[in-house]
Formats: structure tokens, C-alpha cells, sequence
């Protein structure tokens, strides 16, 4: 059954985006923002923070990427008004980065000097590598005037645990670990599951030890497991760190964490930009895909 799910994910590309969204309405909340803002009270109700994401990315033009500001202003605006246990992810390619780094680190800015206006938190995601020294270096800028902001970094790559050094070091790590989702070459990335699980659990053991705040978002059962042996080993404490998951993946996992008395984000995408973004959570997790089709034509 596995190869067919795959083959079912390597198709969906070349379906009609309104069958694809079929497969996608696990992992967002929706194409509006009152969409994610429901999401969000649902979660919260059940003892859940969340991280709204205004999905799009890549922008071709400047406009767009100003649009994409407001929205993110509007997000903040809009978690404040409804009292909502949340705070705001954002992609600096969705602002600009490739077309303008330094209108994209103005923009960056007025959003995190919101936030912190707010009384709010704003994470800069982490996006492929090509990406990655330009966020560690807007980051790197805004974090020192501004500890309303903080970023991701991925274990699969190679650098990371330097860059998790370098930040700590330079007292500015505030950080979501994550294993890492883009495609990239061998040179720059691990690719085997327990190279990447332990350069995950070195990055987590840095951040403890220096109580720099860490976001351990993995749905990996075996790298929480491995967390809970080292958080109680390092008698640490519950509010330097919170488990995190993406919307719809592994939810008996996360209701487990959260029973536990961990705190958990869910990071609860929306827009009308989900293609990709859908693309990419099928791809890492094919079994979704199969489990879709099954219900498709034979439940119906």
C-alpha cells in the first residue's frame, strides 16, 4: 500500500486543484481568516495554543508582498480583538525576500514591532536553504531590539547545530526545531532518519541547557519520547519549551502531549494559497493521501 500512496501523491500534481483540496482540508483551516480564527477557538477550547500562518510564498512582486503584510497585520489585529490564544508564523519569501531583502526586512519589522505593540509573538519560518543565511541575517537584526520574534531551525540540515551555537552564544535563540521538509543536496543534508533525529536531539539538549525558549515540533514518536527522557533528565523547566505539531498530522500524538501536561502549539495555516503548502505536508506523509482515496471511492 505504500508505493500506491506514493504514486497517488507523485498524480495529485496533475488533478484539478479543487480535487486536490479534497486531499488538503486536514492540514488548513481554510481559505479566510475567520476560518483560522475558528480553528483556533476550537483549539483553544481544548487546552491548545496555536501559530497562524498566512499561507502564499515566493511573491513576484512587490505589491503582493505588501499585501501579504497587511494580512499578517490584520492576523495580529485579529488575534488581539478575539482574545485568542495565538500568536503569528510568517515566510519572508511571501514578503519579498527574493525580489527586495531590504524592503522585506522593513516589512518584517513593522510586523514584529506590532506584535511586541501587542503584547504578541511573531516566528519567522524557515524555508529552503537557499533561503537561510538571508533569515538568519534579518533575524539576527531584529532580534536584539525586538524579543517579540524568533525563528525555526531545521535538523536536517548540516549547519544547523552551528547555527543553534551561534545564536545561543550570541543570546538571541529563541527557536522552533524542526526536522525539515524541502528537497536539498546531500552536501548541506542528512538524509538518514537517525542522523537527523540526532542532530534534533543535540539542538534541543543546546537550547536547554542555555534556557534559550525552544519550540520542539516534530511528530515523531520517538523523538518526543526521546524529549521527555531528556527534559526530565534536565529537570527542566515547563515554561522554557512547548511541544509543536502541524494542523491535522498525528493528532492521538498530540493529544497524548498534551495530557501530559506539555504545552502544545498547532500551527493552523489558512488562505487561498494551500496548494503548495498542501503538496508538500502529502508528499512528507503519502499514507493521508492513500487514506483520502479510500474514502473517496470506496466509502464514498
Amino acid at each position: 500500500m505504500t508505493g500506491l500512496n506514493t504514486l497517488i501523491v507523485k498524480l495529485l500534481p496533475f488533478f484539478p486543484k479543487s480535487f486536490v483540496w479534497l486531499f488538503s482540508r486536514r492540514y488548513i483551516a481554510g481559505k479566510t481568516l475567520d476560518d483560522a480564527v475558528e480553528k483556533t477557538k476550537t483549539l483553544n477550547a481544548s487546552g491548545y495554543c496555536t501559530t497562524i500562518d498566512v499561507l502564499g510564498e515566493d511573491v513576484t512582486s512587490l505589491d503582493d508582498a505588501d499585501a501579504a503584510k497587511r494580512e499578517c497585520l490584520k492576523v495580529l489585529e485579529t488575534i488581539q480583538a478575539e482574545n485568542l490564544d495565538a500568536n503569528l508564523s510568517l515566510k519572508l519569501t511571501a514578503l519579498g525576500l527574493k525580489i527586495d531583502k531590504e524592503r522585506c526586512y522593513e516589512m518584517t519589522r513593522e510586523i514584529v514591532e506590532k506584535a511586541g505593540k501587542l503584547g504578541n509573538f511573531v516566528r519567522i519560518d524557515m524555508e529552503d536553504s537557499s533561503c537561510t543565511d538571508d533569515t538568519l541575517e534579518i533575524y539576527r537584526r531584529l532580534r536584539p531590539s525586538n524579543s517579540s520574534v524568533g525563528t525555526v531551525i531545521q535538523a536536517y540540515l548540516k549547519r544547523s547545530l552551528n547555527d543553534v551555537h551561534g545564536l545561543i552564544a550570541d543570546g538571541i535563540a529563541h527557536l522552533r526545531l524542526c526536522k525539515g521538509i524541502y528537497d536539498e543536496p546531500p552536501e548541506i543534508a542528512f538524509s538518514d532518519k537517525e542522523e537527523i533525529r540526532d542532530n534534533f536531539m543535540a539542538m534541543i539538549r543546546e537550547m536547554l541547557q542555555s534556557r534559550a525558549y525552544v519550540g520542539i515540533a516534530t511528530h515523531d514518536r520517538k523523538i518526543v519520547e526521546r524529549s521527555f527522557d531528556l527534559l526530565v533528565s534536565m529537570k527542566a523547566d515547563r515554561s522554557d519549551y512547548e511541544f509543536q505539531m502541524l494542523l491535522g498530522v498525528t493528532e492521538k500524538l498530540r493529544s497524548q502531549i498534551l495530557s501530559q501536561g506539555h504545552r502544545m502549539r498547532v500551527y493552523v495555516p489558512y488562505g487561498r494559497q494551500w496548494h503548495g503548502y498542501c503538496m508538500r505536508r502529502l508528499k512528507e506523509n503519502p499514507r493521508v493521501a492513500g487514506h483520502i482515496m479510500k474514502n473517496i471511492f470506496i466509502r464514498g
